[in-house]
C-alpha cells in the first residue's frame, strides 16, 4: 500500500473526528456496485482489504487515520459506440430518406450508450488517502489534480463539510526550484537528481525535458539564463525517498528506497492487518519528516489560502450585509 504519488491539501479547520467517528460517517456511504443504469459509482471500502465490511472503513495507527475509496465505472469503449451510433442513423436515414441533425445524433448516442450500458464490462479502482490531524494534513494517493478532488468531493459529502486547501508554500516552488537548479543550492536534507522540466515563462508551449542529465551542466545554465523556469525537479531525500518535484507542490513516482522498506521487513507480521499497519506506520511516519523539510526549503507555511467553506462564508456575509444596506437606504 505504499503511496506512488502525493498532493497534500492542508486543513483550514481542525479535524477533531475520532477514528469511531469517522469509520460510523464512512459505513453510511459504502460502495456499492454500479447497477445496471449506472455509468459510475464510487464509495468507502475497508484500506486493509479493500471490501465492503461491517466496520473497519478507517484505519487508525500512530494519530494517522487512513480511508480508502473504491470507484467503479463502465467501459464503453468509443470505437463500440460509434459502430452502433451509425447503425441506427443509417437505419433512420434509410428509412425517412433524410440526414440525421447533429441534434438528433446526440440524442440517439445518449440512446445507444443507456443501451449498452447493462453488457458493459465494469473497471475498478481503489484510491487511498490519509489524515494526519496533529499536522493539519491531508494526504491523497492520486497522480493528477482531478483524482484527488474527487476523493475529497466524496469525502466531503459523507462527513457533511470539510475545509481543505491544496497545500503551499511561503515560496511557490516554481521559483525555489529554479533557484535551486539555478545557483546549486540544495535543500537541507535533500539532493536535485538527474531529471528536471523546463518552460518558457512566455511561452506555455515550449517546453524542455531532460533526463539522466548532470543538470549543474552549462547547458541546463544556458537555458536558465535565457528565462526558462525549473516546473518539474528530480530530488533525493536523504532518509531514503526519491521524487519529481512539480510547480504545484505535487509529488510524484515517489519511490521508498531499501532502508525505509527494510524497516518493514525486518517484523514479521502475522496477519494481512499486521501487515498493512506496519507499512502504513512506517510510510506516514517518513513522509510526515519529507513534508517538513519540504516546507522548511518553501519558507514555510502559506496559512493565506481560503478553503471552499471559507469563500462561500465570505460571499454569504457580504450578500447579507449588501441586503441589510439596502433596507436602510430604504
Amino acid at each position: 500500500m505504499w503511496f506512488k504519488n502525493i498532493r497534500i491539501y492542508r486543513f483550514t479547520k481542525p479535524f477533531t473526528l475520532s477514528v469511531e467517528q469517522l469509520d460510523e460517517a464512512l459505513a453510511t456511504a459504502a460502495f456499492e456496485p454500479c447497477a445496471s443504469q449506472d455509468q459510475k459509482r464510487i464509495g468507502w471500502v475497508s484500506p486493509i482489504t479493500g471490501q465492503v465490511e461491517s466496520s473497519g472503513f478507517a484505519h487508525a495507527s500512530q494519530n494517522y487515520l487512513m480511508v480508502c475509496a473504491k470507484r467503479q465505472e463502465k467501459v464503453l469503449p468509443a470505437a463500440v459506440v460509434n459502430e452502433f451510433l451509425a447503425e441506427k442513423v443509417n437505419a433512420i436515414q434509410d428509412a425517412e430518406a433524410r440526414k440525421v441533425g447533429r441534434k438528433q445524433k446526440l440524442q440517439l448516442k445518449d440512446e445507444v450508450m443507456m443501451d449498452l450500458l447493462p453488457r458493459a464490462f465494469t473497471r475498478s479502482q481503489l484510491q487511498y488517502a490519509y489524515i494526519a490531524p496533529e499536522q493539519g494534513y491531508l494526504v491523497v494517493d492520486a497522480a493528477s489534480a482531478n483524482k484527488a478532488e474527487e476523493l475529497i468531493h466524496t469525502l466531503r459529502d459523507t462527513l457533511g463539510s470539510m475545509a481543505v486547501v491544496p497545500l503551499s508554500g511561503l515560496q511557490q516552488p516554481l521559483d525555489a526550484m529554479t533557484t535551486w537548479v539555478t545557483q546549486q543550492l540544495t535543500p537541507e536534507n535533500m539532493e536535485i537528481g538527474e531529471e528536471c522540466e523546463l518552460a518558457d515563462a512566455k511561452d506555455a508551449g515550449s517546453v524542455i525535458r531532460c533526463k539522466q542529465q548532470d543538470l549543474a551542466s552549462a547547458e541546463i545554465a544556458n537555458l536558465l539564463e535565457s528565462g526558462m523556469l525549473v516546473t518539474k525537479l528530480a530530488l533525493n531525500w536523504m532518509q531514503g525517498i526519491s521524487f519529481i518535484l512539480d510547480d504545484q507542490l505535487a509529488i510524484k513516482r515517489l519511490r521508498f528506497e531499501d532502508k525505509i522498506r527494510d524497516k518493514v521487513d525486518d517484523i514479521e507480521p502475522q496477519t494481512q492487518a499486521e501487515q498493512f499497519d506496519i507499512e502504513f506506520s512506517v510510510m506516514t511516519i517518513e513522509l510526515s519528516t519529507l513534508i517538513n523539510d519540504l516546507l522548511t526549503a518553501l519558507g514555510g507555511i502559506n496559512t493565506q489560502t481560503a478553503s471552499v467553506e471559507e469563500i462561500v462564508a465570505k460571499a454569504s456575509r457580504a450578500e447579507a450585509d449588501s441586503t441589510k444596506v439596502d433596507e436602510v437606504s430604504f
